[in-house]
Order: C-alpha cells, then sequence, then structure tokens
C-alpha cells in the first residue's frame, strides 16, 4: 500500500481495492486489464515547496483514486480491483497559482464466481 493510502477505501462489503502487492481473494478470478486517471484538489501555488505542495496533494489524489476504482468495480460488474501499477504528475497552472497531482493508475479487474446453489 502507497503512502498516504489506508484500508478505509472500502465499503463494509470489505476490502474492494488492492494496493501492488496486496492481493485480492484466491477466489477471485482475473476479468481484465484497464485503467484509470484521478487528479487531486488544487492548492495555492507557492515556487520553491516543491515537497510541500506534493505532500498536500498526495492524500487527495490517493482519495479521488480510490473513489474512481470503487466506481470502475462496480460499472464493470466486478469484485475488486488489484492495482499494479501508477504513474503520478505534478502540474502546475502559473496563470492560476495552483500546484496539483494527476495519476494514473493501471489495475486488474477481478470478479468472485458466481456461485452454484
Amino acid at each position: 500500500m502507497g503512502a498516504g493510502r489506508d484500508d478505509r477505501d472500502d465499503d463494509a462489503a470489505g476490502q474492494r481495492v488492492f494496493w501492488h502487492r496486496e492481493l485480492p481473494p484466491l477466489s477471485a478470478e482475473p476479468a481484465g486489464e484497464h485503467w484509470v486517471e484521478a487528479r487531486s484538489d488544487a492548492v495555492p501555488y507557492r515556487h520553491g515547496e516543491r515537497d510541500r505542495l506534493w505532500g498536500a496533494c498526495v492524500d487527495s489524489l490517493n482519495a479521488h483514486a480510490r473513489a474512481r476504482l470503487l466506481q470502475e468495480i462496480t460499472r464493470l460488474g466486478g469484485s475488486y480491483a488489484h492495482v499494479l501499477d501508477e504513474a503520478i504528475v505534478a502540474k502546475v497552472d502559473r496563470a492560476r497559482g495552483e500546484y496539483w497531482l494527476e495519476g494514473r493508475y493501471d489495475y486488474e479487474l477481478y470478479r468472485e464466481p458466481a456461485s452454484s446453489a
């Protein structure tokens, strides 16, 4: 699990988003690779404060990424998402004086097999 992430991103039914080394249940079957993008909330930009600005945005980015992953799990009829890779880029709009992070998250969708009754 990456920095700033916690296990509270999932609903009462249990964990649905698994980050990197975390693995979904063994009973789940792969259902295709996908990706989502997310953006943090913007914060006021100040030149020379890169570390502080990153820290101010990373929790927001992670929250938006978790929300997008949960949306896609539901939209695609899946049970879990296993994030395999992520790329995060810092963005600056000097005209507006804003700084934010954008991320792309590659993940494998998993589905629990239909129970035979």
